[in-house]
């Protein structure tokens, strides 16, 4: 696994072998990036971040800040680990904990975020239940992204007029549903 493109690509990234954990492929994470486009100047939360390779993908690229939300201990500390690899301590902060406790700590710090990306566990029907905790925590800017990466089997319903589906692509098992 390797940053993809900006000022660390070709950066090896860690993640613990044998966690049953799923990183976000190379593949699908060129994707989203060429999907969303530029992001200079622009605030990016990585959700459920894992082995944070995408926040770390969207720092590499230019984002000014970048948050990640992760509640394993031993994960959090390779997302800290894959941040001194790509030399990007200036630009991230990571919040250990789950991400009801991360988006209730950045609404009451009044953090706002151009780019919200949330990888949850497949097929834990966790889609719905991050989109609420959105809608309760609202801290996406006003013409913010919200992305979430799922499993093609997963379900889930529109919230409110808040929070919308724009577009969905798949690819193979994998979903990026944009709102």
């Amino acid at each position: 696994m390797r940053i993809i493109g900006g000022e660390a690509k070709g950066r090896t990234l860690h993640f613990p072998s044998g966690s049953k954990e799923r990183p976000t492929s190379d593949f699908l994470r060129e994707t989203l990036f060429n999907l969303l486009g530029p992001l200079q100047n622009k605030t990016f939360l990585d959700l459920f971040a894992g082995s944070g390779s995408v926040g770390l993908e969207a720092a590499s690229r230019g984002a000014q800040g970048v948050f990640f939300v992760e509640k394993n201990k031993h994960l959090v500390e390779v997302i800290k680990k894959n941040i001194q690899t790509c030399c990007l301590d200036k630009n991230c902060r990571i919040i250990a904990g789950d991400i009801e406790f991360g988006l209730r700590d950045l609404f009451r710090k009044k953090y706002e975020f151009d780019i919200i990306f949330a990888d949850p566990p497949y097929n834990r029907e966790l889609v719905g239940k991050t989109l609420k905790l959105l809608s309760k925590h609202n801290i996406l800017r006003k013409d913010g992204i919200i992305v979430i990466q799922h499993s093609v089997k997963e379900t889930f319903s529109e919230l409110d007029d808040n929070i919308y589906q724009t577009d969905q692509r798949k690819y193979g098992d994998n979903t990026l549903t944009f709102f």
